[in-house]
């Protein structure tokens, strides 16, 4: 994969909502992100299959659950900079058709 295809695998409010989660907690349930992001379990499961199709997460089950965690510690230090810097430059861009 190269810079460009990851950065459009993430580059969706949902997956990198998801991604924060998973940074922040490491391992968690569809049921857990639908309740931390208010989202229907449709949409949620849709952007967990685009992920993991991605390479970007990856899933085991437990019993009838399946548990996603970020596939390396490289991607989750990526999230860590991004929100970091996103945080750092709040007005890095201020024309709103921009972005």
């Amino acid at each position: 994969m190269n810079g460009i295809s990851l950065l459009k695998c993430i580059c969706d409010e949902t997956r990198f909502e998801i991604l924060e989660l998973l940074q922040k907690n490491h391992e968690l349930c569809v049921n857990d992100f639908v309740n931390e992001l208010k989202k229907d379990q449709p949409l949620v499961s849709h952007h967990l299959k685009t992920l993991k199709k991605c390479g970007i997460v990856k899933s085991r089950d437990e019993g009838k659950k399946a548990m996603y965690t970020i596939t390396n510690e490289q991607l989750s230090k990526l999230i860590t900079n991004v929100t970091k810097t996103s945080k750092e430059i709040p007005n890095l861009c201020l024309d709103e058709k921009c972005c």
